[in-house]
């Protein structure tokens, strides 16, 4: 790529990236909204955010505040949308607002995602680690600190 390119596919990423922090506003999760797009050849082929599974009510907390155990992960909704849908997310890039935990990304390895562009820092790095150990080109944009 020349510098240009990379400049371009920078510019690409904040954009898809600001578009996942609007997705994460459907989110019916108090303490915290994750968004995740999933893009593959320019098109975006499958959206998450976090919440509890179809058919269960929109409530993510239990009343001590802490997050039910059957909630799902935005870049999990996105994943399994996708694996129901006739698209293979194989070479894709996901694009998530927070750092994914370790359970996601095993999900991202295992569905062929080849970048992962993320705008938050979750609490741990174990995720990122291990998906750089399987290859997959992780990369933070700290869109807080964009120019508007």
């Amino acid at each position: 790529m020349t510098a240009i390119d990379d400049k371009k596919q920078l510019e690409i990423d904040k954009r898809y990236l600001r578009m996942a922090v609007i997705w994460a506003e459907n989110s019916y999760c108090k303490r915290r909204k994750v968004g995740a797009l999933i893009v593959k050849d320019q098109m975006i082929i499958s959206d998450g955010y976090n919440g509890t599974p179809s058919g269960f009510e929109n409530i993510c907390e239990d009343d001590n505040n802490v997050t039910k155990p059957y909630v799902l992960h935005a870049e999990a909704n996105a994943i399994t949308k996708v694996a129901a849908s006739s698209n293979s997310s194989r070479g894709a890039t996901i694009y998530i607002t927070s750092s994914p935990c370790i359970e996601c990304a095993k999900l991202i390895i295992q569905s062929g995602i080849k970048r992962v562009i993320y705008s938050e820092k979750y609490h741990t790095e174990e995720g990122c680690d291990l998906l750089i150990r399987a290859g997959i080109v992780v990369d933070y944009i700290d869109l807080n600190n964009e120019k508007k």
